[in-house]
């Protein structure tokens, strides 16, 4: 009989079994989405520099990228979550694909325009799909299994992330910024206007290529989920209205806090991985490398920052079993606080290696979080993690103050105004390090209780 009970046990509470029910086919094919929704996060951080470039822009407005890209998170973050409440998972993935594609192709008639604002209409549109997509995944994955392995198994899912991350930073520094003019921005502001739309057809050119391909790899996707069947058991149909759920998910504390832990995150992860580029070139071009050169170079430690978030993914993952998620999520934030103010004071190559430590510190915060954060929600889940999804809008908020400071040209001490800017960051690792660490403590207490 104790055998049985524990042979149940096993089948009921395995990481991607459910009730006797396997989720491993289910699984490999909504991480998919995992990375494809990484490829646009990274391919476009480089784009605010770009962007900056082919328009003879300031880097403040070069941001409005990044504005448009994660305010698509906080518009659909809702409706996706009344969708899928309504539906499925496996529709909220298909309409997240579907938008992805349409924003992606989009660019094509931008470009024909050839003004920035249809740019930033189709990252929004790009990114709604994206919140459809995270709205869907996220939960989905959450519930592929018992919800004491639900934080192991996002983790291992988005440690599918960084990989579609880094095939993004590489297209945008091979595909993009070494296929660009190499024309410097100060000799751009000089030339005259038929000259410089030339100039700017041949990069926009460069520029959407890559999200055409990225674009009609997702509609291939989306048919191959299509036609694929994938269980339901994951599903939470509760018919609870949206009110109820809200209601007693602002009695959550954990929740709650989880919320705002994860917007402050977001956007200190979009700040350290889009002005990376704007940090290296200084520090580069202060060496008597050309700004083009510069540029590509900083990338390329972009790039070593995201291989290092990549594989502290999964060894963070390994470290699950055994240190408790709120415990290591409070000391990766302090060690990542650690590294930002390396990243302020040096202003040398040290501070591109603090910058790119800090994104092994991050590698485990945004599904820990998530995980914690969902931890007893029951039938609420779902509008939880549109919650949760909403809080990205802290990637379109921070990175436009960070913006501010560069373009500020303030210099404090000696220390220049891109290495400042990074004060922002600082902050926001200490909201996450406090989350983790009270994440901790109600944990511990909770167990005390049982014991």
């Amino acid at each position: 009989m104790s055998d049985n009970k524990i042979l149940l046990e096993n089948k009921t509470n395995g990481l991607f079994v459910k009730n006797g029910v396997s989720f491993l086919l289910p699984f490999i094919m909504i991480t998919s989405c995992f990375a494809l929704w990484g490829f646009a996060n990274d391919v476009t951080g480089p784009m605010v520099k770009a962007f900056s470039k082919i328009f003879r822009m300031s880097v403040t407005e070069g941001a409005m990228v990044q504005v448009a890209f994660y305010l698509g998170y906080f518009v659909m973050a809702f409706p996706a979550a009344l969708f899928i409440q309504r539906y499925s998972f496996k529709s909220g993935v298909l309409i997240g694909l579907g938008l992805y594609a349409l924003g992606a192709l989009l660019f094509i008639p931008a470009k024909a325009i050839g003004v920035y604002f249809p740019f930033l209409i189709a990252y929004f549109v790009m990114t709604c799909g994206l919140s459809f997509l995270e709205t869907s995944c996220n939960p989905f994955i959450y519930k592929m299994g018992s919800e004491e392995t639900a934080t192991q198994r996002l983790n291992l899912a988005q440690a599918f992330n960084p990989i579609g991350c880094l095939a993004g930073l590489y297209v945008a520094m091979e595909f993009i910024q070494a296929k660009m003019s190499p024309m410097d921005t100060a000799t751009r502001n000089t030339l005259t206007d038929a000259q410089f739309n030339l100039l700017k057809d041949h990069d926009l050119n460069v520029l959407i290529q890559p999200y055409v391909f990225i674009g009609a790899v997702i509609v291939i996707l989306l048919v191959l989920i299509r036609v694929t069947k994938m269980p339901n058991s994951g599903d939470t149909h509760s018919g609870k209205p949206l009110k109820q759920s809200l209601t007693e998910l602002l009695k959550e504390k954990n929740y709650c806090e989880g919320v705002i832990a994860q917007f402050f995150y977001i956007g200190a992860q979009v700040m350290c991985w889009t002005f990376i580029i704007q940090y290296g070139t200084r520090v580069f071009m202060n060496e008597g490398m050309a700004e083009k050169a510069a540029e590509i170079l900083s990338q390329k430690y972009n790039i070593a920052a995201m291989v290092l978030f990549t594989l502290s993914r999964f060894i963070c993952t390994w470290f699950l079993k055994y240190v408790q998620p709120g415990r290591l999520l409070s000391i990766l934030a302090i060690v990542g606080m650690a590294a930002v103010a390396g990243v302020i004071f040096f202003t040398n190559r040290n501070g591109i290696y603090c910058l790119v430590i800090v994104s092994g510190c991050m590698s485990l915060m945004f599904p820990t979080i998530y995980g914690i954060a969902l931890r007893g929600l029951g039938d609420n889940v779902k509008v939880g993690g549109a919650g949760l999804i909403m809080s990205i809008l802290g990637g379109s908020v921070f990175p436009p103050l960070q913006a501010m400071i560069i373009d500020s040209g303030i210099d404090i001490g000696g220390i220049p105004s891109t290495n400042l800017s990074y004060i922002l960051a600082f902050g926001c690792f200490l909201v996450v390090a406090v989350y983790g660490h009270r994440a901790y403590v109600r944990h511990n207490i909770k167990q005390d209780y049982y014991d």
